[in-house]
């Protein structure tokens, strides 16, 4: 089939349709695709941080007095605060892609990438979404500029990832003109310099619900600044509300309704924060090849050697792959969010429905997103030797800013447990078919393998090899669905191995999808080096989906039961013998010749 055919048949996925539809790889959105006007969004974060940001790394660090709040002016004065954010409120209107490159853009900011992706994301979306016009007017253009500065209080000493049992109190004053707020919270990023912060609280004693409190309001003091293991330029605070007299007109959104806020907001966090870590991994990419070029051991640069190769490629590859699943799903979500639009929804609701229908991408992207930045800094302080271990190399920084995120933005545990949470609870609802498919495979089980003649075709093996992945992962969750029923939701290690089978899946798919487009496109040899990444990783994640398979049914099944699903799981994570080593190799040459992360 034509390319042009393939694109004229094409239907949009809904969240997590991927797992039982197939894609179509000329409708996938690649990084390639990105416009003329995106290229250069991006570029001008490059060159901010560049020329503001990098320079002054190590006063940010030291929290110096007001360097912080004058860098996002200046961001602010680029629009780099409000890329996303209507043009009547000040912001650029830029659509969701464009936004989603300016948080890859500045992700290799260190400590400043935390304080503007929790400025634009939490300290400002909760407003633009939820708030009322006159609030909307009052906040969001000052925040868009970065006069304002903005900051969200929802974590507690004692509520973390269970959010809904926060201890903070709101009590209706006898006038009835202003809320009593009574209690503290903690973590809270950009809290030692916001102008503005959402927070959360209970209204009677059960009615979760968010406002808008200012710096300066009565009874509203913030602690010292906290010491942390990494983003030590990162302000972190914690608030305290005695008596704290916020307006009534600064109730953000419905009593008994912050919940719709805190996790909405989330969704998109997550993705955005997919974005920022990317964006750190490809700095740390550049700091790393650039040494190993330079580093010379037995009169030879380090870089020539097959054991750092093999760390280069490996690292460039989740990097490539990621990037691949990451705007992948950000087109779906621009996608989305402008179909509502035009059925009639306001922005606000057109914005949240779209980032809640791909929720569960978003979880997968910010798990692994935040390890493969995770990934990438370890061997970069590995290839540095000891030289990485010392602060004169700003690998080390990168290493320790690298580890918050696996825990902000939920947990990777929780964002794991929500993965196949989301799926199964729309496979109840009936917005997802995982019945059908399941059973399909569970027929497919108990019938004689096919082993009729291959297809022939550009990718036939790999894309073979996506549809026995899905199905693996359809085995594996229906079983344990029907074996356990409600008790399911108490074995997280099961759960957290069918979220690893997805994550693995779909990111995989998603790398073959831009290998094929860009194959078409470009040429098969022109695109030689993303194919050998793209079959370095599939290799890689077939394993990992058999080894997290084997895993779950060995914690649920017994007897025949087992024995057939560990058959089913060999025959459905077969792949031909492939050359990891010279792939590798293939890749790490490419990018010790670019002396950085070329794509």
């Amino acid at each position: 089939m034509s390319t042009t055919n393939n694109a004229t048949t094409a239907a949009v996925l809904k969240g997590g349709e991927w797992l039982i539809k197939e894609s179509n790889a000329f409708e996938t959105f690649t990084p390639e695709d990105f416009n003329e006007e995106q290229v250069m969004v991006k570029d001008m974060c490059l060159q901010f941080l560049e020329a503001e940001v990098l320079p002054n790394i190590d006063r940010i660090d030291k929290l110096e007095a007001g360097l912080m709040p004058s860098l996002m002016e200046k961001a602010g004065e680029q629009g780099l605060l409000g890329a996303s954010t209507p043009e009547e409120f000040g912001g650029l209107g830029k659509d969701f892609i464009t936004s989603t490159l300016v948080n890859e853009g500045l992700g290799g900011g260190y400590s400043f990438s935390v304080a503007i992706a929790a400025h634009t994301g939490i300290g400002t979306l909760p407003i633009l979404y939820f708030g009322n016009d006159a609030q909307k007017a009052k906040y969001v253009p000052k925040l868009s500029s970065g006069e304002w500065k903005g900051a969200y209080g929802l974590t507690e000493p004692n509520s973390g990832s269970d959010a809904l049992s926060a201890k903070t109190t709101a009590v209706l004053n006898a006038e009835g003109t202003h809320y009593i707020l009574n209690g503290q919270k903690c973590w809270i990023t950009n809290g030692g310099f916001a102008d503005v912060y959402t927070v959360f609280a209970k209204i009677d004693g059960d009615k979760f619900t968010a406002f808008i409190v200012e710096r300066g309001m009565e009874g509203f003091t913030q602690g010292p600044e906290e010491h942390k293991m990494g983003i030590k330029g990162s302000s972190t605070v914690q608030l305290y509300f005695q008596d704290c007299k916020v307006p009534v007109e600064n109730l953000l959104g419905e009593i008994g309704k912050g919940h719709i806020i805190a996790f909405n907001i989330l969704n998109i966090g997550r993705l955005k924060l997919c974005a920022a870590t990317l964006g750190g991994a490809k700095m740390a990419m550049h700091d790393t090849i650039n040494y190993a070029n330079t580093r010379e051991q037995f009169k030879t640069s380090i870089a020539q050697f097959g054991a750092i190769k093999h760390k280069l490629a490996q690292c460039a590859t989740r990097i490539w792959v990621s990037e691949s699943a990451l705007y992948r799903t950000s087109k779906w979500i621009d996608d989305k969010e402008h179909e509502m639009m035009s059925s009639g929804k306001t922005f606000a609701e057109a914005h949240l429905g779209a980032a809640e229908e791909y929720a569960i991408e978003c979880a997968m992207l910010k798990v692994d997103g935040s390890e493969v930045l995770d990934y990438v800094v370890d061997e970069g302080v590995q290839i540095h030797g000891g030289n990485g271990f010392s602060d004169e190399y700003v690998i080390s920084r990168a290493y320790r800013d690298s580890r918050i995120n696996r825990i902000y933005e939920g947990t990777n545990e929780i964002n794991r447990l929500l993965t196949v949470d989301m799926m199964l609870k729309r496979a109840m609802k009936g917005k997802l078919d995982l019945m059908g498919p399941a059973m399909q495979v569970s027929k497919e089980l108990m019938s004689i393998p096919d082993f009729g003649s291959e297809d022939e075709g550009a990718f036939a093996a790999e894309k073979k090899a996506i549809v026995q992945m899905k199905k693996a992962i359809l085995m594996v969750a229906g079983a344990a669905v029907q074996k356990l029923m409600m008790s399911l939701s108490n074995e997280q290690e099961i759960l957290m191995n069918i979220a690893d089978m997805a994550i693995a899946t779909f990111h995989a798919e998603s790398a073959l999808l831009r290998v094929i487009k860009l194959s078409d496109k470009e040429g098969e040899a022109a695109a030689s080096v993303q194919t050998d990444m793209m079959r370095i990783y599939l290799n890689d994640a077939v394993d990992a989906v058999n080894k997290a398979g084997k895993e779950a049914i060995n914690a649920f099944a017994d007897g025949d039961e087992q024995r057939m699903m560990l058959l089913g799981l060999k025959r459905f994570t077969k792949l031909a013998p492939f050359n990891s080593k010279a792939a590798r190799r293939n890749v790490a040459d490419a990018l010790i010749a670019a002396n950085k992360y070329p794509w």
